[in-house]
């Protein structure tokens, strides 16, 4: 029993001794003005380091490919194929073939150009095999997107302009913000220059790339001159040696300029002693399928485009859009925005589109 006892009272004077030491020294922290951590604080250190770690210790992700990603755009195509193969090449096929195409967003136009180019082939080699067919349908549209230089083109010894155009809403900025990291990766230096002046969300959502991305940023007054914002940002980059200035645009009309007359006017200031205008990049978004080629149409006829940028080429785009710019305007495709991240803006690469639809 007296070993009983004599354990309780160590055990009693343990808890006091710990209690008594625990009050004096956060009464000590309290008189040297230093406060007791929460839980939450305590954990949070740990848990932003994990987080750390794993973003260090995780390996990249494969780069994006067009099969991928173009699974709602070939399901355009996938019933009629599975119909075409089950017989043999007849009337009924070409009809299907039209279908197909123009339900792809391939376009009435374009469409016909392509099924006469094939009726040729097909009768001159005589094919009768539906899947012979399709394979000689691949190679003709693969030849028609085979043309022209789909390069960023960027000349040495002045700065180069790469103006963006198109409408609101297709992911101007977003474009001009991912296309800085890549360049800013491959170790040019960048200005962007907020050039849409009458949409102050577009120079803000500018900026917010220009940090993240470390690009340099000139902007000016909410509803001013948009050639002005263009032409000190060419200014500031000669100036410091920069390498690229990426100009955005408006891409509405506005109360007091037709909004064609003004991109005419910013590509003719950008194009001035320093500066080069070497690219003028549409930004289309692929699911408004032929709305999108129409815009074409018009940005052209303005600024003389050298590249389609086409955006959410992941979503409900049918992909034909594709095949429609570039039969009936001539103006390469170079870029495609495959998703939302940096690296799904990707070039265009003509084969592995059509082998993606067609998969």
């Amino acid at each position: 029993m007296d070993l009983v006892v004599v354990v309780a009272v160590l055990a009693l004077v343990l808890v006091a001794g710990s209690a008594y030491f625990l009050v004096v020294g956060r009464r000590r922290d309290e008189s040297l003005g230093v406060e007791e951590p929460s839980t939450a604080e305590v954990e949070a250190p740990a848990a932003a380091t994990a987080a750390a770690t794993a973003t260090v210790e995780a390996p990249a992700g494969p780069p994006p490919t067009f099969r991928d990603r173009l699974g709602k755009a070939r399901g355009a195509l996938g019933g009629y194929l599975t119909t075409i193969r089950s017989r043999k090449v007849d009337d009924q096929t070409w009809d299907d073939l039209e279908e197909a195409l123009i339900r792809a967003d391939v376009g009435v136009a374009a469409t016909q150009r392509i099924l006469d180019d094939l009726r040729e082939v097909a009768k001159s080699e005589s094919i009768s095999d539906p899947d012979a067919l399709i394979d000689r349908l691949k190679a003709e549209l693969k030849g028609l997107l085979s043309e022209g230089d789909r390069s960023l083109r960027y000349d040495a010894g002045s700065p180069n302009v790469w103006l963006f155009v198109g409408v609101n809403g297709v992911g101007k900025t977003t474009t001009i913000g991912k296309i800085a990291r890549q360049q800013i990766a491959g170790g040019r230096s960048v200005v962007m220059a907020a050039g849409d002046t009458f949409r102050a969300a577009a120079a803000e959502q500018l900026t917010a790339w220009a940090e993240r991305s470390g690009a340099d940023i000139v902007r000016g007054n909410e509803g001013g001159d948009p050639s002005a914002v263009i032409y000190d940002a060419v200014q500031r980059a000669a100036a410091r040696g920069g390498d690229l200035v990426l100009g955005d645009t408006a891409g509405r009309l506005h109360t007091k300029t037709n909004l064609m007359e003004e991109l005419s006017k910013v590509r003719r200031v950008a194009d001035r002693e320093p500066g080069s205008v070497t690219e003028v990049l549409l930004v289309l978004d692929a699911t408004t399928g032929q709305n999108g080629l129409t815009q074409a149409q018009q940005f052209t006829d303005a600024v003389d485009v050298t590249g389609i940028v086409l955006t959410k080429l992941d979503g409900s785009a049918k992909g034909g859009i594709a095949l429609a710019v570039e039969t009936s305007l001539g103006i390469p495709i170079k870029l495609v925005g495959l998703g939302e991240g940096v690296e799904d803006l990707v070039d265009f690469d003509p084969d592995e589109f059509v082998e993606a639809l067609f998969a």
